[in-house]
């Protein structure tokens, strides 16, 4: 368990972070979630004792991160944004560094051939870490984070700059690692979060804004269905037909020409379902529709809706 109470983080007379708590249990997979500059890194530098606070504490497991730093970071394994690495090292050399830096007591060839098959890096073990990809050198920065089998794992951004067979590899590791960890998950990705956490917590300017079960954040922010509609058609009377549908709440027509097929975004209100009315419309006009799908809500959209409503609450 993780429990962070009353935090402050001050640079001056600038808040990076502004009074914020929250718990995390053991055994969840959390999605701390935040646009850049919201306080994020902050806040796992923090938990993890990389970095000092103005006020407020931290407890891991009963142990205070700033009063019994040593024993609270055992309990930890930390990936941050830019992996820890050793360039210049094999990868078993810099893992071997990693085991006796913690002073690890476990079996130390097993406990790392047990890291190495669960991260993907058997393959590179011997290889130098400068020489590694991108995705191969996140793996290893993953691997140093589960060396003593820490009982919270955090993940500052572990995607960033990876390519997308790259990002799935990893998203399923955190997974796999959720079943045995309490797991922190810190992004400014909303479908990082949404694809792998059981509960989300949204900072936005040093403040929490949401705390809520990934589901329950879905409803917050879905509460207008938003779809990606291609249609045949001319453009003006598509677009003047689609705007007076009953329920419709905006449309917009985007820069993308498919023959004399137009796509367009269509907004409707909340608890309304246009897709019977919008193929029956389409079909008596004789537009043939080409394509719909949904289109989940930008993470911009997120941010402005819940600081919206934190705000209304406050008034």
């Amino acid at each position: 368990m993780v429990e962070i109470k009353n935090l402050v983080k001050k640079y001056g007379n600038k808040y990076a972070l502004d009074d914020i708590s929250f718990t995390i249990n053991s055994g969840e997979i959390v999605g701390f979630l935040g646009p850049n500059g919201a306080g994020k890194s902050t806040t796992m530098n923090i938990v993890t004792g990389y970095l000092a606070s103005t006020s407020g504490t931290v407890v891991v497991d009963g142990k205070d991160i700033f009063e019994n730093p040593l024993e609270a970071k055992k309990l930890i394994g930390y990936l941050p944004e830019q992996p820890p690495l050793y360039v210049d090292m094999t990868v078993q050399e810099y893992l071997n560094f990693v085991f006796e830096l913690k002073g690890c007591t476990l079996n130390k060839q097993k406990h790392i051939d047990e890291i190495c098959t669960i991260t993907k890096i058997i393959s590179v073990r011997h290889r130098l870490i400068k020489n590694l990809s991108k995705g191969y050198k996140q793996r290893v920065g993953i691997a140093q984070a589960l060396i003593g089998n820490p009982p919270i794992i955090i993940f500052d951004e572990p995607t960033v700059g990876l390519d997308p067979k790259q990002i799935i590899e990893v998203r399923n590791l955190i997974r796999n690692l959720g079943k045995t960890h309490t797991v922190i998950l810190s992004t400014h990705i909303l479908s990082e979060v949404q694809s792998v956490c059981n509960r989300i917590v949204v900072i936005n300017s040093g403040k929490i804004v949401a705390d809520e079960k990934t589901e329950n954040l879905n409803k917050t922010i879905n509460e207008n269905t938003r779809y990606r509609v291609k249609v045949s058609g001319p453009q003006r009377d598509v677009s003047q037909t689609l705007r007076n549908l009953p329920g419709v709440v905006s449309i917009e027509s985007l820069n993308e020409r498919d023959a004399d097929a137009f796509v367009y975004i269509i907004e409707s209100e909340p608890n309304i379902d246009i897709r019977k009315k919008l193929f029956k419309t389409l079909a008596d006009k004789g537009w043939p529709m080409l394509g719909l799908e949904g289109v989940g809500a930008e993470l911009e959209d997120i941010f402005i809706k819940l600081t919206d409503k934190k705000g209304k609450k406050g008034e």
